[in-house]
């Protein structure tokens, strides 16, 4: 039987429209109980979670949301419109008078100024736009997607929205940095992401990229060929594919031109980020071998290395520390957020917005003019936001919290 729409008389006028939502049957058009109980919740959790690892940094004060994550046409929703996000063609346009972002449940809420209300909401299976009597699809959103509920971590909420902004940055099937100042995938950047999105089921999402690389490098530090690719390219294609592949018979080829041998064994030696990082360098190589069930006889070198910490998940026992600039981990946080997660520290920092969470400022590469689709002040700032390598970062850290 359906909920009665209203479960008593007396309610204050401001608080009428939103309440309704709740008295709707459930789950019918996909809306949570409570919007602003949602909300404040998300802020709770985040709260904690700012007290409990490196606080935040101040973003641009602007509130907006991105739908259609993976493979789907992308969107940008900001002060009643609703927009394609790469064309920016106008999609639906409303007189709001409220407004509620909720971004774990990637879905924003409207009173239109006539006293009516919209849901625009994302799921499994596309975006959807809800009067409440109807609800229609968007169009180009609906393809399937695996969206984990992480109610097993104490920061599921914030588990949900790092995935959201993983998500949301893989376009036409390529994992980008951010889609809005990165035309080209980084297989650094890349290597991340692949490693969230086995854990959430939507690995798949990036298959057709990875099998048609043809480039042991990406090629986007101006051209420069970076020792590190080599490892992370056999680490994608691991995934989908084994050593027959012919891009990997390249890879083994390149390795060649890195190859030191010195009384501590082989590694590999080149620049990666404009300076050499032999100790990565060769972790990435030996785990993307690895990974590929290659024979490995390369020995990682103990040198300082500044990018070493940057690889956490193993080899740890071949460490020799290097520094870090702490102005780059703020303008760069997914550094700071590697070596965290390699030391078993908690110094680095979110955004103080609800949403994005995750940014990149100052990239040499990055062309921020793509950033006024969303708000001149990202330009003006130099601020790609929501950045994968760094929600990558601090996702992977999250699942290590029970």
């Amino acid at each position: 039987m359906l909920q009665p729409i209203l479960k008593w008389a007396h309610w204050k006028s401001s608080d009428l429209l939103f309440s309704l939502i709740l008295f709707l049957p459930v789950g019918l058009y996909g809306s949570p109980d409570r919007p602003e109980e949602s909300l404040q919740n998300y802020r709770n959790s985040l709260k904690a979670f700012r007290l409990e690892f490196g606080g935040s940094r101040e973003m641009p004060d602007v509130n907006f949301f991105l739908f259609g994550m993976g493979n789907r046409t992308k969107f940008v929703y900001k002060d009643g419109i609703l927009k394609n996000a790469v064309s920016g063609e106008i999609l639906k346009k409303w007189n709001i008078a409220k407004e509620i972002i909720v971004p774990p449940d990637y879905s924003v809420y409207l009173t239109l100024s006539d006293g009516s209300l919209i849901a625009i909401q994302e799921d499994e299976k596309a975006v959807w736009i809800s009067d409440y009597k109807s609800k229609i699809a968007v169009p180009g959103t609906e393809t399937k997607l695996q969206l984990p509920d992480f109610k097993e971590y104490k920061y599921s909420q914030i588990l949900k929205v790092l995935n959201h902004e993983i998500l949301m940055n893989i376009i036409d099937g390529k994992p980008v940095p951010n889609f809005f100042v990165y035309k080209k995938p980084w297989r650094r950047d890349g290597a991340m992401m692949a490693m969230c999105l086995k854990v959430t089921g939507n690995i798949n999402l990036i298959k057709e990229w990875a099998l048609s690389l043809s480039d042991p490098y990406d090629r986007n530090n101006g051209g420069e060929t970076e020792a590190d690719n080599l490892g992370q390219t056999l680490y994608i294609l691991s995934f989908f594919t084994d050593k027959n592949h012919p891009l990997v018979a390249k890879i083994l080829e390149e390795c060649k031109k890195y190859e030191v041998t010195d009384t501590g064994g082989k590694y590999i030696k080149g620049r990666s980020d404009s300076h050499e990082v032999a100790a990565y360098q060769t972790k990435w190589l030996k785990f993307g071998l690895i990974t590929l069930n290659l024979p490995d006889d390369y020995t990682i070198p103990q040198v300082e290395d500044d990018y070493s910490a940057l690889f956490w998940w193993d080899y740890k026992e071949s460490y020799k520390p290097g520094t870090i600039d702490s102005n780059d981990k703020d303008k760069y946080p997914y550094l700071g957020w590697a070596c965290d997660n390699f030391h078993g520290k908690k110094t680095s920092p979110v955004s103080n917005r609800d949403y994005p969470l995750t940014w990149e400022i100052e990239a040499s590469q990055a062309d921020y003019k793509g950033m006024a689709m969303i708000d001149e002040k990202y330009v003006s700032a130099k601020n790609s936001s929501p950045h994968t390598w760094h929600a990558s970062e601090v996702f992977l850290y999250l699942l290590k919290i029970k």
